[in-house]
């Protein structure tokens, strides 16, 4: 039993790597089932008892670099009451940072931001990735909500939070399509930097003062 699983889980691991090749090369519109099979020298019926269908392979694809909603979560709002622009940065940083020093990360989200066209037989994968894309707004706007004080004046936490997830889409949009375009580990800190100078009423946030003695 032990060995079946095992050998279950190193067929599940080869397509999707072949998928990943495929989407990445052909498009992810273009690929079918059986040429990701033939790929990943498995039967269709393999594929088909791994994945529901190439939408379910899709998003277990993405979900190899992608936090989980409840990582996320945790992640972002397990912060004291001065930190939470200082999470949403850092966060911002290893995010850009990461698609230089991760092959796979970069090449996934290369998939998923320039090889993807959400078509009737993606729908399902689209409606996760649009409700990703909306949690973490919400969990960002709930973030920023403790450090509303911090805020430049008329700077709602939910246009802040807007403003950052469009950070993040932007760096990673940009570098994936053209890694040229600036270096993530030297460049992404600077960069990253002068946005959240704009959003906040002084940066970096000082941090909190220690309670004086009586």
């Amino acid at each position: 039993m032990r060995r079946t699983k095992e050998e279950a889980e190193k067929t599940r691991i080869s397509i999707l790597e072949a998928a990943e090749r495929l989407f990445l090369d052909k498009g992810v519109a273009h690929t079918s089932l059986d040429q990701i099979a033939r790929d990943a020298g498995v039967t269709r019926g393999a594929v088909y008892w791994h994945f529901q269908n190439k939408a379910h392979l899709f998003n277990e694809m993405v979900n190899q670099v992608r936090l989980p909603p409840e990582q996320l979560a945790q992640r972002l709002l397990a912060c004291g009451p001065h930190q939470p622009l200082t999470v949403l940065r850092d966060m911002c940083i290893e995010v850009t940072q990461s698609m230089s020093l991760n092959p796979q990360k970069s090449r996934i989200f290369t998939i998923l931001l320039h090889r993807c066209e959400f078509t009737d037989e993606l729908r399902e994968a689209e409606e996760r990735h649009n409700a990703f894309i909306d949690e973490f707004i919400r969990l960002s706007e709930q973030l920023l909500q403790r450090a509303t004080e911090h805020l430049r004046p008329g700077l709602t936490p939910r246009l802040a939070a807007l403003s950052v997830h469009a950070l993040i889409v932007g760096l990673v949009t940009d570098w994936t399509r053209n890694p040229d375009q600036f270096d993530p580990v030297e460049d992404a800190p600077l960069m990253i930097d002068t946005v959240f100078r704009g959003l906040a009423r002084e940066w970096p946030i000082p941090s909190a003062q220690a309670p004086t003695e009586q």
